[in-house]
């Protein structure tokens, strides 16, 4: 699959396809499903990229939205294309020590698109900072590679792959009993890890919702529902 690198050369955002915007339109609207649209709230996006994400988080769940990347190219290109009162970009890095400060603010949803795993060796000092930025009872919701995936396991799993993909050395995929432990760790709530979506960013237009109608099914059935491309995750700050 063609990825954008970042200013330090590793692959980061998928290249735009018909596909992708399906998947992240799906995808934002399951975060959304879980948050409460009868009160005002915050939400503090991670690894927002480009701001695709961002834009659809603005217009369809959030009355705030702070979209944050660690590379600033990404963040000066989503300022150029995407605009609305309730959506606002910053460089973040949240393994700044200093986070907490920085931000000045708490949220009732951090979200996330496949950008936990970047941080695969730093979550046990990271949760609990995004713990932090939470108000009390405000939740985490993140999309997260399943290492279960035949995809995903290859590419993280091969030396040879992992250079292609120009992955970082640190990030690896998720299994859905590791990073349970890790949420739990940390001291989060009501954790849910499901196995979901097999639509892949590069998917043809003409097979996408044959894909979709598939992978709605297959989600269901034990066993097989393991080889999703990603794991779903919410959990909750008590």
């Amino acid at each position: 699959m063609r990825a954008i690198a970042d200013d330090r050369g590793y692959n980061q955002c998928f290249v735009p396809t018909k596909a992708l915007e399906v998947r992240s339109y799906r995808r934002c609207r399951r975060m959304v499903a879980e948050m409460d649209l009868n009160r005002p709230h915050r939400i503090l996006e991670l690894g927002c990229g480009t701001g695709y994400m961002s834009s659809l988080l603005a217009m369809n769940g959030g009355s705030d939205v702070l979209a944050a990347d660690l590379c600033k190219d990404f963040i000066e290109e989503a300022r150029r294309h995407h605009h609305a009162p309730n959506l606002s970009f910053e460089v973040l890095d949240v393994r700044d020590p200093n986070l907490t400060e920085r931000v000045g603010r708490q949220f009732e949803y951090i979200v996330g698109n496949g950008i936990l795993h970047h941080l695969y060796t730093d979550l046990d000092q990271v949760l609990p900072k995004l713990k932090n930025l939470l108000v009390p009872g405000g939740n985490l919701i993140f999309w997260e590679p399943n290492l279960y995936n035949p995809y995903i396991f290859l590419i993280f799993r091969i030396g040879l792959l992992r250079r292609l993909s120009r992955l970082e050395p640190q990030e690896m995929a998720f299994t859905r009993k590791w990073i349970t432990g890790k949420l739990a760790q940390a001291g989060f709530s009501h954790i849910r890890v499901e196995y979901r979506d097999f639509l892949l960013p590069n998917t043809p237009d003409r097979l996408i919702q044959i894909l979709i109608r598939a992978g709605d099914i297959l989600e269901r059935v034990p066993l097989l529902n393991r080889c999703a491309q990603s794991l779903y995750m919410s959990a909750r700050k008590a």
